[in-house]
């Protein structure tokens, strides 16, 4: 399918949160990202058939052709991914508007995807699974539709996260509507590599699901970068969404073991993981810092420690980036950036640490020293807490020649990369930290300083606050089911297999129409007299309800059920039968295998799904003439509670109305308790079984 630039126009219906990008540099950088997917796909596919062709030729002149026609299309898609990795490259795009004197962070770019048809399948399976015409859901299927093409292109705000969130949840209903687990659909769902751009296909939602997934981490990756962080409420903004990136991250790694692409792989998302941690406690310790600290012994060793566990945090997240799957992979900038950030925040902890022995602004105690000096270093036997003005001074001098010595190694680390080059904050960030630390070097040095100079242990990390990894929470959008009316979800889906609808007349007559009904959503023909109209038309045991008088009644409730029976003397019902026993509620279940405690025998597993009534509550046949006179309108009123009687007949004096409702069977109910208990008792424990949803599981 050929590729197109996002427009406005192609977005549909502008719903809340959706936003084409069309004007800003995010957006154009997104556009080409999507040009450039399809003119990856189209040269991959070109080279599956040079390489299908260069197999199957046998004349060698053919081969020839096809092996330069082959170097050509690897050449073409060489230069195709560099240039998308200079678009992954690309960070000032996604930071603030504002002039930061701050390292940028890393953002992610939005996977793209293609369109999907999924009308006529849709319609199809509607006719065949749920036997209704398809034509009658065209305004859901296109809604669905809509939401679709406007998640490709989500603002960069909570607005656009909750419409992909929004999107998510609705893959809910729809893969529970018309995915069966047990065959795949002929809807194929393709989505690029969020770096390389290669396509996968897989026609599995779950494919879905997590590119969503992955989109929302990425989305909360570029509102985090984008904060002003010069302001503490920008930092603390960056600090939450970078959290919630890295929590999506690892929710992604553990709940979609297997990879569709080199993006959602495990090693792919532990780095990703890492890179957010690490983003969030360089976050944590521009916080600390902000607007100044107290230049004494305490706090001094406090901000060392912290730029060291920022350091600590890219180190490893350098290593993760190492792995052999991963290296290749990712753009080499990011590599090059993270080596970069570890050399810059170590640098940072060594001046720190210098300028907490030399502090000269407040009184110098030298029992805090000697409290914090084996705390901060990581084999502090190695050195002896200095005692002397002297001694400091030279402690002081040798941790800034060793953050002079990572600035330095931290420019040359920049100085190799091209795009790192193109960073003008990154490198003003590195030529001003370099420039603190050497006029801190040279104030300290003399002529006349003739000591060896020492060599530093590391500084132990430690921080004030501890990234937390948030995961995602999919219920802070609401949706509605966008296929509703297809009925209660919990009978209503791939799953469950039910009979074609079936419609039976019923005319009433002077003993009623014979059958009882229990539950709502659907209600649920729970027994059927024999000898009576409705048998002889064909109602039985388990039956849904789906339609009453032309009416369709699968969401409602069972007292408008029970009134639309009422005021029916002649009944058009539409029923189903379910086809299996995935119905039973546990209760039912249990009552299979025991007796209840009115002292009924075992019930048939019909019996059981269709009402829980025990065989003690039988009602016996009166003559047509008794229940006449018993009842000469023909009609008793409602009951209470979950069900009534409802019946031409009379209620029998003493017959509980507990979450059943005959319809006009005509009978009474055997008074009889024949098993343990009192009958009050019995009574108690029978409602307790009747007052169920009619066995819904």
């Amino acid at each position: 399918m050929q590729e197109k630039g996002v427009s406005e126009k192609d977005t549909g219906p502008r719903r809340k949160g959706c936003d084409p990008l069309s004007q800003t540099v995010r957006g154009r950088l997104q556009s080409r990202r999507q040009k450039l997917n399809g003119q990856i796909n189209k040269e991959m596919r070109m080279r599956a058939g040079a390489e299908n062709l260069f197999k199957a030729a046998s004349n060698r002149k053919i081969k020839e052709q096809v092996a330069m026609e082959l170097s050509f299309v690897n050449s073409n898609l060489q230069l195709l991914k560099e240039e998308l990795a200079e678009i992954n490259s690309e960070v000032e795009a996604y930071q603030t508007d504002t002039f930061l004197r701050s390292v940028p962070l890393i953002p992610l770019g939005l996977k793209e995807t293609k369109d999907i048809h999924v009308k006529l399948v849709f319609q199809d399976y509607i006719l065949e699974h749920y036997s209704e015409d398809g034509a009658n859901y065209e305004a859901e299927i296109q809604e669905f539709m809509d939401l679709r093409q406007a998640m490709r292109t989500p603002k960069r705000t909570t607005e656009g996260v909750d419409l992909l969130f929004e999107y998510y949840n609705q893959l809910y209903f729809i893969e529970n509507r018309f995915f069966p687990p047990d065959r795949h659909t002929s809807i194929y769902l393709t989505w690029y590599d969020a770096l390389t751009g290669i396509p996968s296909v897989q026609r599995s939602i779950a494919f879905e699901k997590g590119s969503v997934l992955f989109n929302i981490c990425s989305l909360y990756t570029q509102i985090g970068a984008r904060q002003d962080r010069s302001e503490l409420q920008g930092i603390k903004e960056a600090i939450v969404n970078f959290q919630k990136a890295a929590g999506g991250f690892r929710y992604l790694g553990e709940n979609f073991s297997h990879a569709p692409s080199m993006d959602m792989s495990a090693p792919v998302l532990d780095m990703l993981e890492a890179l957010m941690a690490g983003q969030v406690q360089e976050c944590i310790f521009e916080k600390r810092v902000l607007g100044g600290i107290a230049e004494d012994i305490q706090t001094n060793f406090e901000i060392a420690q912290e730029a060291a566990v920022v350091s600590d945090a890219y180190g490893k997240v350098h290593r993760l980036m190492m792995h052999p799957k991963v290296k290749d992979y990712i753009p080499y900038s990011w590599i090059s950036m993270m080596l970069v950030k570890s050399q810059h925040f170590k640098a940072s902890s060594h001046y720190y640490a210098a300028m907490g022995y030399t502090d000269t602004k407040s009184t110098y105690d030298q029992s805090t020293l000697e409290r914090v000096f084996p705390s901060i270093y990581l084999e502090p036997r190695a050195l002896q807490v200095p005692r002397t003005q002297e001694e400091r001074k030279r402690l002081s001098k040798a941790h800034i020649r060793q953050a002079l010595m990572l600035h330095e190694e931290a420019l040359r680390v920049h100085g190799l990369s091209k795009m790192l080059r193109k960073i003008d904050t990154l490198e003003e960030v590195l030529r001003q930290s370099h420039d603190r630390s050497m006029g801190r070097y040279t104030e300290l040095d003399e002529e006349d300083d003739f000591f060896e100079m020492m060599d530093v242990p590391e500084i132990r990390g430690e921080t004030q606050q501890v990234p937390k990894p948030t995961p995602p929470d999919f219920t802070i959008v609401k949706v509605k089911d966008i296929f509703h009316t297809l009925g209660p979800l919990a009978i209503f889906n791939a799953r469950n297999n039910w009979s074609a609808p079936r419609v039976v007349d019923i005319q009433r007559g002077m003993e009623g129409f014979g059958f009882t009904v229990r539950g709502d959503s659907p209600v649920i023909v729970a027994s059927v007299d024999p000898g009576y109209v409705a048998a002889a038309s064909g109602v039985k045991e388990g039956d849904f309800i789906i339609g009453v008088n032309d009416d369709s009644v699968k969401w409602a409730k069972h007292g408008d059920v029970v009134k639309l029976i009422l005021g029916s003397q002649r009944l058009r019902i539409e029923l189903v039968t379910p086809l299996s026993t995935d119905f039973l509620h546990p209760q039912d279940k249990r009552r299979l295998n025991s007796s209840d405690s009115a002292g009924s025998s075992q019930m048939d597993l019909n019996e059981s799904i269709a009402s829980g009534s025990s065989t003690s509550e039988r009602r016996q046949q009166p003559s047509p003439k008794k229940a006449a006179k018993e009842n000469p309108n023909g009609v008793k009123s409602p009951g209470r509670g979950k069900g009534s009687e409802i019946s031409n007949g009379s209620l029998p004096k003493g017959v509980s109305m507990n979450g059943k409702s005959s319809v006009g069977t005509g009978k009474k109910k055997d008074r009889a308790n024949k098993g343990k208990g009192s009958d009050k008792e019995g009574a108690k424990k029978a409602r307790g079984v009747l007052n169920s949803k009619a066995g819904l599981w």
